[in-house]
């Protein structure tokens, strides 16, 4: 993350959280439209349009477009999993889910995101790093879950199979993975591709059968949307998506993968403070703990690599103290022979 904020762009640090900002102001946004509207035909709207602002932006900035063909096969494998999959399944959770639980679900990637980057590119969590992973999914929970469950009033928790298949959140999980998976092959994509224009053809190319199925299986789309609804809609597609996934892409391409994903866990701080000011939502103790919490484990897993530098630094400090009184007492002991 370091050389993100080492950036010569202005403002590096705010465009860096600006993308999980746009994302929770997003989904405050949406709350309306959802029930005057289909998820798939909401998922696609989310995307084509947006894709086709990122790429006039690639336009502006003279940005390459892609020629090879491992440049396209990259980019539809990007579009089918960030795109189609990723899109289809959180529209559809969010129909079938409460906004609690589903936002712990889809929020928990940056583990996926860790273990991947990990395993794939060698990057260091390092005891600070999973620290802060684990106070994150703590924050996040503390957030969405209901607060009845750790007060231990709930009277019927199902945790079956069933039960959430049926709820919903299963497919908010398939949505955190498929962002996590996302996450780590624009990496791949970029060894062909410039992380702009390829953020743009991803959003085109997997928001297009997202609107063939919803013509197929969905009906009455737009017809109960008003004006305030595709106002949310508009905000949603500009801010939400093209804004948002062109500057998380386009730090996910070179940054560090486990720290920026991380900020992800700011997503549900932003959509519940935004709750609060814009719909009157009032935040519970439980949750503003989970704030708290949340906002540490950012700084945790942000400043892993400086703590385990300084816990270091400090132990070698201390020994070499305390070899001093020893050399000390050597050389006096010579001094009286």
């Amino acid at each position: 993350m370091h050389k993100l904020t080492e950036s010569r762009l202005p403002f590096a640090s705010l465009l860096l959280i600006a993308p999980f900002f746009l994302w929770g102001t997003a989904m405050v946004a949406m709350k309306g439209v959802i029930p005057h509207t289909t998820p798939l035909f909401m998922a696609g709207v989310r995307l084509v349009p947006a894709g086709v602002l990122v790429l006039a932006a690639g336009v502006i900035l003279r940005k390459p477009q892609p020629h090879s063909w491992q440049a396209w096969l990259w980019i539809s494998i990007f579009a089918l999993i960030d795109g189609t999959l990723f899109q289809g399944f959180l529209a559809e959770g969010l129909v079938r889910t409460g906004a609690g639980l589903g936002s712990v679900m889809i929020d928990s990637q940056p583990i996926a995101v860790a273990l991947l980057s990990c395993w794939l590119f060698g990057e260091r969590i390092g005891l600070w790093g999973w620290l802060g992973l684990c106070i994150g999914i703590v924050g996040i929970s503390l957030i969405g879950l209901p607060d009845e469950w750790f007060l231990g009033t709930a009277s019927h928790v199902d945790f079956t199979f069933t039960a959430l298949f049926e709820s919903g959140e299963w497919l908010m999980l398939l949505a955190a993975l498929s962002m996590a998976v996302g996450t780590v092959i624009i990496r791949y994509v970029c060894r062909y591709a410039d992380p702009v224009v390829a953020t743009g053809w991803h959003m085109i190319l997997g928001g297009l059968p997202l609107f063939a199925l919803s013509a197929s299986v969905e009906s009455q789309q737009w017809v109960n949307i008003d004006l305030s609804g595709w106002m949310a809609l508009t905000y949603s597609t500009i801010f939400g998506s093209a804004i948002a996934y062109g500057l998380f892409f386009y730090f996910a391409s070179s940054g560090n993968l486990t720290s920026l994903s991380s900020l992800t866990f700011l997503t549900p701080v932003f959509a519940l403070l935004f709750g609060n000011l814009l719909l009157a939502e009032v935040l519970s103790p439980l949750q503003w703990a989970g704030v708290s919490l949340t906002l540490i484990s950012i700084y945790l897993i942000n400043q892993r690599e400086a703590l385990g530098i300084g816990g270091k630094i400090s132990a070698v400090k201390e020994l070499e103290t305390s070899r001093i009184p020893v050399s000390l007492s050597i050389q006096d002991s010579e001094s009286d022979l």
